[in-house]
């Protein structure tokens, strides 16, 4: 039977959306699965502000009637306009080992580029960097983290198939917690809040709430990654959304600040323990039971990993050794919780600054992702 693409329309077809996945990976046991009310929600543009900054169309893919694949298809206006192309995004897509049903998937993303006068598709991407983006190619043989999604290896040998090539790549490291501060980092440390009167910050979030301090930290890194790849500058109101998002969850113990003597943020890392294990006990679900292992990772025992979200240091102070700051502050923090090791964020391939920081420390690479891209 050949496959038929149907678009979202209901509630029903929205929640077969985002249940796909977790059928389609229930036996991966490296597969952490979005937690299923953030993915509904996030998928909903009247909660989402990102749906007044772009379009979308979602499609689910089905055959001999079940669902076999899914994607949506997304034209980003402020990444559009900020990198002066005519871009349509493929995001969320998830199917099963049958080159049929990923070449209807595609087909359908770019009949919908087509109609809104797009002239190259890429992927995998969200509606901002916050969102799933990249596609495993390398490192298949380790549990994922939860703010980075795992992916069977046929995926990218289907893109290839379809005529895709890379446009962007992203790596992933595992680094190990050491026993003390390295001597180097803590005397740089010290050099730089002295050469530039330099200070650490630690909010808690009631002054988060008072100071607007999740707007300085948005703003922050817009200035810090706007001219990375097909990055999307952050409107406040999605700056907003994003900070009710991530208080409830973040323990700030574990978010260091770095200001300047009038008190401007010029350096942040944000990092949170891993829940990932917690997440994949609960199979992507609070309730019934999947609440008691998210709790008890978050407040009660956490896991052995910290996931390294992000850190950004202002342009102006960039190459003056102000990570150093942010690694004294941390690696105490991390010692004192008994951590094991740290997994980074993924990292441009080409963002040599970001990884010469992890030169100091005992690391080993864990994961290639790539955004594929092509002309339409």
């Amino acid at each position: 039977m050949s496959v038929c693409i149907k678009t979202v329309e209901t509630k029903a077809d929205l929640k077969a959306f985002v249940k796909f996945p977790l059928d389609l990976y229930k036996d991966c046991p490296h597969y952490v699965p979005n937690l299923y009310l953030d993915e509904l929600s996030t998928l909903d543009e009247t909660r989402n502000p990102m749906g007044k900054y772009s379009q979308n169309r979602k499609f689910l893919a089905c055959k001999d009637g079940k669902v076999v694949g899914r994607v949506i298809a997304i034209i980003n206006e402020i990444a559009n306009r900020d990198w002066n192309h005519a871009e349509v995004r493929f995001g969320w897509m998830d199917f099963i080992d049958d080159k049929e049903v990923s070449k209807a998937l595609i087909e359908a993303v770019i009949a919908y580029g087509k109609e809104h006068g797009m002239t190259q598709i890429s992927g995998p991407l969200g509606f901002t960097d916050f969102d799933n983006e990249g596609c495993v190619v390398e490192g298949f043989d380790d549990i994922s983290s939860f703010m980075l999604k795992y992916n069977y290896p046929y995926y990218g040998e289907h893109f290839e198939a379809l005529g895709f090539g890379k446009a962007n790549d992203w790596l992933e490291y595992r680094i190990y917690v050491p026993d003390a501060v390295p001597d180097k980092v803590s005397r740089a440390a010290a050099l730089i809040s002295e050469r530039y009167n330099l200070h650490i910050r630690k909010v808690t979030k009631k002054v988060v709430r008072k100071e607007n301090y999740g707007r300085k930290i948005f703003d922050l890194i817009n200035r810090t990654y706007c001219k990375l790849y097909d990055f999307t500058i952050f409107p406040p109101d999605v700056i907003d959304y994003y900070v009710d998002t991530f208080l409830g969850v973040l323990d700030l113990k574990y978010v260091t600040l770095v200001e300047d003597a009038d008190n401007k943020l010029i350096a942040l890392a944000i990092s949170m323990p891993s829940i990932a294990h917690a997440v994949k006990k609960g199979k992507g679900y609070l309730f019934p039971t999947g609440w008691w292992p998210l709790l008890k990772s978050m407040y009660i025992k956490h896991e052995d990993a910290l996931e390294l979200m992000l850190i950004a240091v202002d342009p102006e102070y960039q190459n003056r050794g102000v990570h150093a700051m942010l690694f004294n502050e941390i690696i105490p923090n991390l010692i004192e919780g008994g951590f094991k090791y740290g997994e980074s964020n993924a990292e441009m391939e080409s963002n040599a600054k970001v990884q010469n920081i992890w030169n100091l420390y005992r690391k080993e690479f864990k994961r290639r992702r790539r955004v594929f891209s092509k002309e339409i």
